[in-house]
């Protein structure tokens, strides 16, 4: 089963919509990018920049990625099997 992968940062002026719009989804993950566990996993899947979701699948690999943008929940409906 897909699921996200959302990383956030305090000072972040876009992360509390990132953080909403996981909210839809029970599967999400939510990193702090501030802490090392968040920048450990952010750094595995490549993300530079907040907030980023990104869409894994049961081995954790990146299906899709939304990087340093927010996007609808239909967007990630659409891209989660």
């Amino acid at each position: 089963m897909q699921h996200l992968k959302v990383f956030v940062k305090e000072n972040c002026q876009k992360c509390p919509a990132a953080k909403e719009v996981a909210n839809d989804f029970p599967e999400s993950e939510v990193y702090d990018v501030g802490q090392p566990d968040g920048l450990a996993e952010a750094a595995y899947y490549s993300v530079l920049c907040t907030p980023s979701i990104v869409v894994v699948d049961e081995q954790g690999s990146e299906v899709h990625a939304w990087r340093c943008s927010v996007p609808s929940s239909k967007d990630i409906a659409d891209r989660l099997n």
